[in-house]
């Protein structure tokens, strides 16, 4: 099992201090297999049935059970976050650069399943509204992804169930400019010190961190758009929110008033350990979608497996729908840093097991008993009955399916 989250302040995790700071320069290549060599087979903190299911496509596709088409909402841009989304799309896909979306066949293994899957982008794409109200919105919308504390935070007017976490760690980050602060090595140590740090405005996370003890509520600024003017301006001063599998990169390679490599930890190593950008659907369509949902977990898993051992020509495509929506500049060194650094750091992997894809139960009642009191802090009403299996489910998972 995993060992307890740290609510405070205290020692790292044993081999935490290698995971908090990085260095750009390493080989794509070379980091993404090594990660997918130590890939961990350990044994299992959940309990999940026998697997029956291969994620290959199975007799009789999926175009009789699956919607058509399986319309994914994503939270934001294509990104390498989302390789496994956009590997599902097969030859003669259409993108429709005024709604932010693409559509094709829904392939697995390069095999046509018979079933179409349309992906759209999500964020500033649609007006930063999160996914899970626009799956209530439009009955059309088969899966929203969204990250767990947005999941409670949300379940009393819009509840959602989440069926498979292709991401194992939360890349959210608080980094920091090394050279004008060497003596940083995690996010307490910014606590301890007077610098301000930018995030954005509603974050949950940030409010445990401060109600925790770890950051302080006058050192906290959420003036952050996701531009890097102030960092800049201040030369590094400030802390400030990013993403493990973007920032650092950007910053350093094409950042061009920045330029040199920033130092950073994962909130999760601080203690709250949110599952992100799960696939959720709405509770009240479960035994509709369960015939489909039985075959396409699994494909959605294996997606991700195939999608890290080769993500050249998914990378491609991300590529071209982000210039075709317009959206943040995305190229091709950032999305294979994206890749090699979530193989590296754990982000996307196996965790405690040899499944990706599943969810540790008590990992998520711990993420429940931690959000819910910061939430009655904002006046959001959770329910008082909501527990961990209302939140997620295993059901769906092929425990067979995971890295190498």
């Amino acid at each position: 099992p995993r060992p307890a989250p740290r609510a405070g302040r205290g020692v790292p995790y044993p081999g935490e201090g290698d995971m908090m700071k990085r260095t750009v320069g390493r080989s794509v290549a070379a980091v993404v297999a090594a990660a997918v060599a130590a890939a961990t087979t350990a044994t299992a903190c959940t309990d999940i049935d026998p697997p029956d299911r291969s994620g290959a496509v199975p007799p009789g596709g999926l175009a009789a059970v699956c919607p058509d088409p399986v319309v994914v909402q994503t939270p934001w841009w294509p990104q390498a976050e989302h390789g496994h989304l956009y590997r599902l799309l097969g030859p003669g896909y259409t993108v429709d650069a005024a709604a932010k979306r693409v559509t094709g066949p829904l392939v697995a293994g390069g095999e046509d399943t018979g079933a179409t899957i349309e992906v759209r982008a999500g964020g500033p794409a649609v007006g930063r509204q999160l996914s899970i109200p626009l799956m209530y919105q439009d009955d059309s919308i088969t899966l929203a992804a969204a990250h767990t504390d947005d999941q409670i935070s949300l379940y009393g007017d819009t509840p959602a169930l989440a069926v498979v976490a292709p991401l194992e760690l939360h890349p959210r980050i608080i980094m920091w400019d090394p050279r004008t602060n060497p003596d940083w090595n995690t996010i307490v140590d910014i606590g301890d010190s007077d610098a301000t740090v930018l995030y954005f405005e509603g974050s949950v996370y940030m409010e445990w961190l401060v109600g925790s003890g770890i950051l302080r509520r006058d050192q906290i600024d959420a003036g952050y758009d996701g531009q890097p003017a102030r960092w800049v301006a201040e030369d590094g001063a400030v802390a400030q929110q990013g993403y493990a599998t973007n920032e650092p990169y950007v910053y350093e390679h094409e950042g061009a008033q920045w330029g040199r490599p920033v130092e950073f930890e994962l909130v999760h190593h601080r203690g709250y350990q949110m599952y992100a950008d799960t696939l959720t659907i709405r509770p009240d369509r479960r035994d509709e979608l369960a015939p489909c949902l039985e075959r396409l977990v699994p494909i959605i898993q294996r997606s991700m497996v195939d999608y890290v051992a080769d993500p050249g020509p998914t990378n491609e495509l991300i590529i071209e729908l982000s210039a075709a929506y317009d959206s943040f500049p995305y190229s091709a060194g950032n999305a294979e840093f994206g890749v090699s650094e979530a193989l590296r750091l754990g982000i996307i992997g196996n965790g405690d097991n040899g499944t990706l894809g599943d969810f540790d139960l008590e990992r998520v009642a711990e993420a429940l008993d931690q959000v819910r009191p910061v939430l009655a802090g904002l006046r959001v009403e959770v329910p008082g009955d909501l527990s961990a299996v209302d939140l997620v489910t295993n059901e769906f998972i092929d425990a067979s399916i995971g890295l190498p």
